[in-house]
C-alpha cells in the first residue's frame, strides 16, 4: 500500500469518485451529490479552502485506489478557541484496519508537521458539513446531510488510539393522529401574543425572500454550537440556491414579530434518500425526477434547521412551530420524523424531542487523539 498526495485534477477526480466505487454495492449507502462534491473542492466556490490549510491523500494497493482522507486546519477556529487542533474528514476505505491506520497516520504526521497537538474527526470546515461517523442505528437509510459510512470504520478508528470527543444523536418521533393536548396548550399561549404571527408557505417563490433573514437568525443563535462558523451574506445566498430546489415549502414554518423580523422557525423536508440512491449522486438527466418522486412518496419527515431568537425562549414558540409542523405532516400522511443530528450535550433541544415522544435511534461520533509533537 502507498499513500499518494492529491495534487492534480485527475487525482482529484479519482478522490471524489472513490466512494462511488467502494460502496456501490452497499444497500445502505446514500451517495452525495457530485455537483456539491465538486464545489466543495473548488477554491472559487468554497472560500473555506483559502482560509484553511488542507491536504488530500489517496491510498493505492496493486494499482487500485482503496481509500482516501482529507486533513484540515481551521486557523480562525483555532485562534477563536485557543487550540492547536487539526481535523480529518472524507475518510472512506475498504474493510481493512491496516488501510485505515495508514490513512489516519498520514494526517497525524501532516498535523504534527504543522504544529498541531490534537486531531479530531470526521469533521469538515464547519457544522454545515456532515458531522462525525455513524456508530449506532445502522439499518434505516441516512437522511440528507448526515454521514453514510460502513459500520467497520468506527471500530478501526478506535483501534488506532482514538476516543470519543463528542456525539450527535438523532431522534425518531411518530407523527400522532391528532395534536397532543400539551402541545396545543403551549401553542395557544404563544398565539395570544398579538405582536407575533405565523408565516406559512405554499410555493418556493414565496419562501425565497425569507431565506436570508432566517439564516441571519441562525447566525445569532448558533454561535455556541460546536464547530459553527457564522455565515456570510454570500454563503447565505449560496445555501438558498443549493437547498431551495429540494425544499418543500409546506414544511417551513416561521414566526415573525410586528416588524416582520424572524423570531423563530423550523425547516423540514420529506426524506429523499431513496431518490438520491437511484440518482447515483447525479441530478441530471433523470436524477432530479427520482428525487422529486421520492419526496412526494416519502412518509418520513426530516427536520433540518430550527431556532428561537434570544429572549424569546420559554414562551411556547417551539410548541407553536411543532403544532403547525405536525398539522402539515398529518395532512400529507407523514408517519415519522427524524430530528437530524443534535449535539448530545444540547439538553434543551433533547428535552423538546423527548417531551413529544422522541427516542434516540442513531448516534454519530466525532473522535479525537492527542498528537505528540516531535522535538
Amino acid at each position: 500500500m502507498r499513500l499518494i498526495p492529491v495534487e492534480t485534477p485527475a487525482r482529484l477526480h479519482d478522490f471524489i469518485h472513490l466512494p462511488f466505487r467502494l460502496y456501490r454495492d452497499r444497500p445502505d449507502w446514500v451517495p452525495p451529490f457530485l455537483t456539491d462534491e465538486r464545489k466543495f473542492y473548488d477554491p472559487l466556490k468554497n472560500p473555506s479552502l483559502s482560509e484553511c490549510d488542507t491536504v488530500l491523500f489517496l491510498l493505492e494497493n496493486e494499482g487500485k485506489y482503496i481509500g482516501r482522507i482529507m486533513g484540515i486546519i481551521h486557523h480562525l477556529h483555532n485562534r477563536m478557541h485557543g487550540e492547536c487542533t487539526a481535523r480529518f474528514f472524507k475518510l472512506d476505505c475498504i474493510d481493512s484496519r491496516e488501510a485505515v491506520a495508514l490513512l489516519l497516520g498520514s494526517i497525524e504526521e501532516w498535523a504534527i508537521s504543522k504544529g498541531m497537538d490534537r486531531l479530531i474527526g470526521p469533521f469538515g470546515f464547519s457544522d454545515k458539513d456532515p458531522q462525525g461517523m455513524q456508530v449506532e442505528g445502522f439499518g434505516p437509510l441516512p437522511v440528507i446531510s448526515a454521514p453514510s459510512n460502513p459500520a467497520y470504520l468506527p471500530h478501526y478508528i478506535t483501534s488506532c488510539g482514538y476516543e470519543k470527543h463528542l456525539d450527535c444523536i438523532s431522534y425518531h418521533l411518530s407523527v400522532p393522529q391528532s395534536i397532543p393536548m400539551r402541545m396545543k396548550s403551549l401553542a395557544s399561549r404563544a398565539r395570544r401574543d398579538s405582536k407575533l404571527r405565523m408565516v406559512e408557505f405554499s410555493t418556493r417563490k414565496a419562501l425565497r425572500p425569507w431565506v436570508v433573514p432566517v439564516l441571519r437568525l441562525v447566525n445569532s443563535t448558533y454561535s455556541g454550537i460546536f464547530g459553527f462558523m457564522s455565515l456570510t451574506e454570500e454563503e447565505m445566498h449560496a445555501l438558498a440556491r443549493q437547498y431551495l430546489p429540494v425544499l418543500d415549502p409546506a414544511f417551513t414554518k416561521l414566526i415573525v414579530d410586528e416588524k416582520d423580523q424572524p423570531v423563530a422557525f423550523v425547516i423540514a423536508m420529506p426524506d429523499i434518500s431513496r431518490g438520491v440512491q437511484r440518482s447515483r449522486g447525479r441530478l441530471f438527466p433523470f436524477g432530479f425526477l427520482y428525487i422529486l418522486s421520492e419526496q412526494r412518496k416519502s412518509r418520513l419527515l426530516v427536520t433540518l434547521l430550527g431556532a428561537v431568537r434570544e429572549g424569546w425562549t420559554g414562551r411556547g414558540l417551539t410548541a407553536w412551530l411543532g403544532e403547525s409542523l405536525f398539522e402539515s405532516a398529518i395532512n400529507r400522511q407523514i408517519k415519522d420524523i427524524d430530528s437530524h443530528l443534535i449535539l448530545e450535550k444540547n439538553l434543551k433541544m433533547r428535552g423538546v424531542m423527548e417531551k413529544f415522544g422522541g427516542r434516540i435511534y442513531k448516534r454519530y461520533r466525532i473522535f479525537q487523539k492527542g498528537l505528540h509533537l516531535q522535538a
